[in-house]
């Protein structure tokens, strides 16, 4: 491979090669890379996947690949982080997660990395997740963004059950709430009261910033977030 490691790591990711980002994300660290540098470079391919595939440029399995070549060295990039100490400084906090009744992952995987490009610190609940699990993940980690996913128009009303249990619990002012995946329209987010909704994983991360006021654009009109 041609470049310096860092561009390389960045092209593994374009070239959605999760085996190469780890063994590169490694050998930066070897290298005596800056963590957080070498975090940028992940950051900086997976954004320009993602606003390729706002433009129609790029295709959902060219997402899903590149989302998941990063995914592969992000791990060995966060110990690095954690063990030198180095900070980024973030945008603010998520919690993400499906929402009961709900095992559907890829979407709210890719919304995961795309929100943490962008600059979140991002915490996945998984999948299946009760409205009182997403009440512990935004007390335990303090949230400034809630957002769900529901492929399944049959799952999509456990949203307004977690909504309804945050305003029980008195936390709703708390946390601003986005929606999303193929099971939810923007009349059924405002119908259940949540702060924002998109149909695209990209345009899902842009929405988030918007949310914390730093939004850079918003909106999507591909494929729903699943």
């Amino acid at each position: 491979m041609k470049g310096t490691t860092l561009e390389n790591l960045e092209a593994a990711v374009l070239d959605m090669d999760p085996e190469m980002a780890a063994k590169l994300a490694a050998k930066a660290l070897e290298e005596g890379v800056d963590p957080i540098e070498a975090l940028e470079a992940l950051t900086g391919a997976i954004r320009q996947v993602g606003d390729g595939f706002g433009k129609g440029e790029l295709w959902l399995p060219e997402l899903v690949g590149a989302a998941s070549a990063m995914q592969s060295a992000m791990p060995i990039i966060n110990e690095a982080i954690v063990e030198t100490g180095a900070t980024r400084q973030s945008l603010g906090t998520i919690v993400i997660g499906t929402v009961f009744g709900d095992v559907h992952t890829i979407g709210k995987t890719m919304v995961s990395t795309l929100c943490a490009a962008e600059g979140f610190e991002v915490h996945d609940l998984g999948v299946n997740v009760t409205p009182e699990e997403f009440v512990r993940g935004i007390e335990r980690h303090e949230a400034d963004i809630l957002a769900m996913s529901a492929l399944m128009t049959m799952t999509a009303p456990e949203m307004r059950k977690v909504i309804d249990t945050l305003e029980q619990k008195g936390i709703r002012g708390r946390v601003r709430i986005m929606v999303g995946g193929a099971g939810v329209n923007e009349n059924f987010a405002q119908t259940i009261g949540a702060d924002g909704y998109d149909p695209t994983a990209p345009g899902a991360a842009k929405l988030a910033r918007h949310l914390v006021g730093n939004d850079r654009a918003q909106g999507g009109e591909h494929q729903s977030w699943l």
